[in-house]
């Protein structure tokens, strides 16, 4: 066995050292120390909570504590108190919670986006072959509930739950190797062991995402009562509350990773710093966590987190009430929504009178905007239109990038389509630069050459069967304002070379639900894997089931074994392949090599069209709030700014 000290990070945590070197040094912020019961017993706690235990309605902060605590090494000593101010956008925002405390999976990233650490998992080994893994709980360690975190919760969350096809209709990725699924076993109370079909180097990286936390969300003396084979009236109890099925009934009570009801039952014990008071539900106009008496890390002196009482989540209802709020020093850390450039100039204007600081977010994104054509459209006319590949090259072509880089980025990029960043070890330069240059005469005469040689009476181009060529492109505004404005200007690009589009701004819920029928002609979104192209490679190969925009049906055969959606193309079935190869292979130099041929196929396919590098964000936090890091990073699969760890956040007090 391997010690769990050492976490192979492979090429892309070598480049992830190199790019945010600049913020690396302050991972000790998050780092952990030596632990052990003495902590529970010389240990301090929140005075409320103190209050609670000497009056008996709370146990004492020895029997609340696990036997050895996660330490964190804060970079002050913080106080208690303070509500912590922060903006939700809508009714479908629920990841702008997930980020801020949603990290507590059994393993997590560490401040640099370099190395995976102990979370819930006090240690792990791994064998020889990687295809064991066993983790070492804390003992002792408590739900929100006081009732205890044991590997009947791991197993019963995997096995019961995640590997339910009433529940999922396939396996979460995440927990499968080879179109296989993992085994998880119970081997003492505090000892788990997930066991795969063939290796998966990455396990433990995948586990540090977002995605990677189902083996810590669902507490079985809970969400059992929801489930048919512990509770027999379980869909008699789903009719009564007028849901469809069991599942149904479960969902809404015990969530999932990324959906609204996650967040939306102050019943449900977590594992988190704070527990919701006020629910995340329909009508809502803010969303309150207070501290979870139970939660299970302290700082360096023996101070039980979090230093801060509750969460304030405000729900506005556009970008601009966000903005007024954080000028006016209604919020106290902010990224989510506000972090255009076009915000950045007033934002910085603002900042001695609203109380607050810049902090710079590292892009570990690809691409700003990335178009996704829907290439498994259900009208095989628009179906025949986006496959052909010579039709993609002439949209790409016919796109002024310079003038949006000027006039959206304030000059702040440069022309890219996808794949690693540069300056990553597994860079492509054809995947990054192919058809970037601006030449709508070679856009034309591809046009011409595959049959949309006709137009109208606007002169816009006419497909084989007399219709114009013509569809809407998904944009969600209150997210990604600048890529409306980049639609805008390919628009009228587009429009020169004879392509007719509707930049069709819709609500994220909406959007979702059009992208997870197939309904969309094209959608946006900024194209990830630009750090990180192992753990997120939905740009390269269809194998995100949300994410994957420009083919989602191949994206469920993938991921289902052939047992749902449509069979891709060849391409994308030796890239699946290759995927899983890299997914397995611990060598990082073969590992390279792997993703390399995956490069390739992606690039000769050219699926998706880009527009610009990924640039650097920014984000505000008040004067007053300590310990939050100058610069992190901007990811999904570093679900910023969970990862630095908001429990040991503080307000000095004045």
């Amino acid at each position: 066995m391997k010690s769990s000290k050492r976490v192979s990070s492979g090429p892309a945590g070598t480049s992830r050292r190199d790019v945010l070197k600049g913020f690396a040094g302050a991972a000790a912020l998050a780092g952990v120390g030596g632990a052990g019961s003495s902590w529970a017993q010389a240990g301090k706690e929140a005075p409320a909570l103190a209050k609670l235990a000497s009056e008996g309605k709370l146990p004492a902060l020895a029997q609340r504590l696990p036997a050895a605590p996660l330490v964190i090494n804060a970079e002050k000593v913080g106080v208690y108190g303070g509500s912590l101010r922060r903006g939700l956008r809508g009714s479908a925002d629920h990841n702008g919670i997930l980020r801020m405390v949603g990290n507590q999976g059994l393993v997590r990233w560490n401040l640099a986006f370099t190395e995976v650490l102990p979370n819930v998992a006090e240690r792990w080994e791994v064998n020889a072959t990687s295809t064991e893994f066993v983790f070492h709980l804390r003992k002792g360690m408590k739900w929100s509930d006081g009732k205890p975190f044991t590997a009947d919760d791991v197993v019963f969350a995997i096995e019961d739950c995640a590997k339910n096809p009433e529940l999922y209709k396939s396996v979460p990725s995440q927990l499968m190797i080879g179109g296989k699924p993992c085994q998880v076993t119970k081997v003492d109370e505090d000892t788990v062991k997930f066991t795969f079909a063939s290796s998966y180097a990455l396990f433990l990286e995948q586990l540090a995402t977002p995605l990677g936390q189902h083996p810590t969300l669902f507490p079985k003396h809970y969400c059992s009562q929801f489930h048919p084979k512990y509770n027999p009236k379980a869909t008699e109890q789903a009719k009564a509350a007028n849901l469809s099925d069991w599942a149904a009934l479960f969902r809404a009570r015990c969530g999932d990773i990324e959906i609204p009801a996650r967040w939306g039952n102050a019943a449900k014990p977590t594992l988190d710093p704070w527990v919701i008071s006020e629910p995340y539900t329909g009508g809502a106009t803010r969303v309150v966590m207070e501290r979870n008496p139970y939660f299970w890390q302290v700082d360096q002196t023996g101070q039980q987190l979090p230093y801060i009482d509750r969460l304030s989540f405000s729900i506005a209802q556009d970008v601009e009430s966000l903005m007024l709020d954080a000028l006016s020093g209604k919020l106290d850390i902010q990224e989510r929504h506000i972090d255009s450039l076009q915000n950045k100039p007033t934002l910085t204007q603002n900042m001695q009178k609203g109380g607050y600081r810049l902090i710079e977010l590292i892009a570990s994104g690809a691409q700003q905007v990335q178009i996704y054509l829907n290439l498994t459209h259900k009208d095989p006319k628009m179906r025949e239109m986006f496959g052909n590949k010579q039709f993609r090259q002439a949209l790409s072509l016919g796109i002024n990038r310079k003038e949006i880089i000027d006039i959206v980025y304030l000059g702040q990029s440069r022309p890219y389509q996808t794949g690693p960043r540069p300056g990553h070890p597994w860079h492509h330069e054809k995947l990054a630069t192919q058809f970037t240059e601006f030449d709508p005469k070679q856009a034309n005469a591809l046009l011409d050459r595959i049959g949309y040689d006709k137009r109208d009476g606007q002169k816009f181009r006419l497909r084989p069967d007399g219709k114009r060529v013509f569809f809407s492109i998904d944009v969600i505004p209150t997210l990604y304002p600048d890529a409306v404005d980049t639609l805008e200007l390919i628009k009228r690009h587009w429009a020169d070379i004879g392509v007719d589009i509707k930049v069709n701004t819709i609500e994220r819920a909406l959007y979702y639900t059009r992208g997870d029928s197939n309904d969309h002609d094209a959608a946006t979104w900024p194209g990830p894997g630009g750090l990180d192209p192992i753990l997120d490679a939905r740009d390269y190969l269809a194998q995100h089931p949300q994410g994957s925009r420009y083919a989602i049906p191949w994206t469920l055969w993938y991921v289902s074994n052939g047992k749902d959606g449509q069979e891709p193309p060849e391409s994308q079935k030796r890239r699946m392949k290759l995927y899983e190869q890299a997914l397995a292979t611990a060598d990082i130099k073969k590992r390279g090599e792997i993703m390399k041929q995956v490069f390739d196929l992606a690039a000769d396919a050219f699926e998706t069209i880009g527009v610009c590098l990924a640039v650097n964000s920014f984000g505000i936090a008040r004067n007053n709030l300590q310990n939050v890091p100058k610069s992190y990073p901007s990811s999904w699969s570093w679900p910023n700014p969970g990862p630095a760890l908001p429990q040991q956040f503080f307000f000095t007090r004045t």
